[in-house]
C-alpha cells in the first residue's frame, strides 16, 4: 500500500478512483502522565508523554485508513491529510483521510 500526501504517485498511473477513506482514534493519557505534564509546564520542555500519545494515535489512525482502503480494493491512498482536535478535557482525536485509488 502506497501512502502519499501529494495528488499523484510519480511514475504510476491512477486507473481507478475508489473514494475517500479515513481513520481516527480518540485517546487520553493516564493520570500519572497528566500529572507529570502539569509539572513540566512549570519548568518547560517537551511533553514526552503527549508526544508519544500523538505518535501512537497517528499510527493507529493511519492503519485504520489503510484497512478501509484495502477493503475496497485500493493499492494506494493519495492526498493524505492529518487533523487533530480536542474532544474533551484530557482527550484528543487524531483523524487521517485521503483518496483511495488503484494504480498500475
Amino acid at each position: 500500500m502506497e501512502i502519499t500526501n501529494i495528488e499523484t504517485i510519480p511514475g504510476k498511473n491512477i486507473v481507478k478512483h475508489l473514494g475517500m477513506v479515513q481513520g481516527n482514534t480518540v485517546r487520553a493519557k493516564h493520570i500519572g502522565r497528566d500529572f507529570m505534564a502539569g509539572l513540566k509546564n512549570i519548568v518547560g520542555g517537551e511533553l514526552v508523554g503527549y508526544t508519544e500519545l500523538l505518535n501512537e494515535s497517528r499510527e493507529e489512525a493511519t492503519q485504520r485508513m489503510i484497512s478501509q482502503a484495502q477493503a475496497i480494493g485500493a493499492n494506494a491512498v493519495v492526498n493524505v491529510r492529518f487533523s487533530t482536535s480536542s474532544v474533551t478535557a484530557g482527550a484528543a482525536e487524531l483523524f487521517v483521510y485521503g483518496t483511495a485509488v488503484l494504480v498500475e
